[in-house]
């Protein structure tokens, strides 16, 4: 089980993250375009760099929605690779069994 501590940042980084998502999204799209001055591109870039450390998308950690581990983790099921054994070996995930051969 990872700390709590870790698990809560997390949590709100995504809030972050999401609160300053399409302002981010805009100001990206202003530095990108090839039809914007190089005042406009200046502006966006130094908005961009004044916004919060946490609201870029890559500060978020990919975690356990069980218990939070943040390493060994799969996308698919949003587990990490212990909690997914555990869960495949007790038949609590659809579709997933143990393969032998």
């Amino acid at each position: 089980m990872a700390k709590t501590s870790k698990i809560v940042r997390n949590d709100r980084r995504r809030e972050i993250v999401a609160r300053y998502a399409e302002r981010r999204a805009e100001l990206k799209k202003i530095i990108a375009a090839p039809g914007s001055s190089t005042a406009e591109r200046e502006a966006a870039a130094r908005e961009l760099r004044g916004q919060p450390r946490d609201a870029s998308a890559t500060r978020i950690r990919n975690r356990d929605a069980v218990d939070g581990r943040p390493r060994g983790y799969f996308r698919t099921f949003g587990l990490s690779r212990v909690r997914l054994r555990e869960m495949a070996h007790r038949g609590e995930l659809p579709g997933v069994s143990k393969s032998s051969w």
